[in-house]
Formats: structure tokens, C-alpha cells, sequence
């Protein structure tokens, strides 16, 4: 089963732990996870996202499309990257947003995504 790992991170705590000194080593942490993820057939996709004051955020109402700077909800965490994995159970799908670096200081959502391709 596919699962989306949506990495959520509050910024003001992510700079905190992340010090110039540690950022170098917190990367290497991404790379090392992405690696081992890689190699062990489990990765689908991954991105990391651009800053949130880039996003846009659409939406249509009665007909009127409005276009608004900024995510689509007011929140301390933001979304900052994501990976799709194929693994085989929720546990295992756990785990490895477990080891995602932005699970110490934010979040990691764990959803498995819906198969809608003929079988």
C-alpha cells in the first residue's frame, strides 16, 4: 500500500534546533533517510516544498475564483515536504516517518493514498 508522509514543521522551532552548526548535520539526516528509503525499494516520490510565503492558495466560490497569497489555513506548523512510500502495512509506514528528521521538532501526517488505477 502507498501512504503520503506530509512533513509539517513549526519554523520558529525548526531554526531553533536546527542552528547554522546543525542544519548542515539535519540534512544529512534527510539525505541518509531518502538513501535508505531508496535503497530499500520502500520510496515513491519525495520533494522538499519552496517556503510558504510562495504558495497560492485557489478557491472558487459561487462561480468567483479568488487567488490568495499564502497556505490555505492560519497555523504554527507548515507543510515543508513530503514522501510517498510503498510499504507494506501502517506500522511499517510508521516507522519510517518516525525517522524523519521533522518529526523531532513538527510533525509527520501518515495517509495511505486511494488507488483509483484499473487493476
Amino acid at each position: 500500500m502507498k501512504y503520503m508522509l506530509l512533513l509539517a514543521d513549526d519554523p520558529e522551532l525548526a531554526a531553533a534546533a536546527n542552528a547554522p552548526d546543525d542544519g548542515q548535520a539535519v540534512m544529512q539526516e534527510y539525505f541518509a533517510f531518502t538513501t535508505r528509503i531508496a535503497e530499500s525499494g520502500e520510496l515513491v516520490a519525495g520533494d522538499a516544498l519552496h517556503a510558504v510565503p510562495t504558495a497560492s492558495t485557489l478557491r472558487i466560490r459561487n462561480g468567483s475564483t479568488t487567488v490568495t497569497d499564502g497556505p490555505f489555513a492560519e497555523t504554527k506548523e507548515q507543510i515543508g515536504g513530503f514522501y510517498v512510500v510503498e510499504v507494506p502495512s501502517l506500522d511499517r509506514a510508521l516507522e519510517l516517518a518516525a525517522q524523519i528528521p521533522a518529526a523531532k521538532t513538527g510533525s509527520v501526517e501518515v495517509r495511505p493514498i486511494m488507488d483509483f488505477s484499473a487493476s
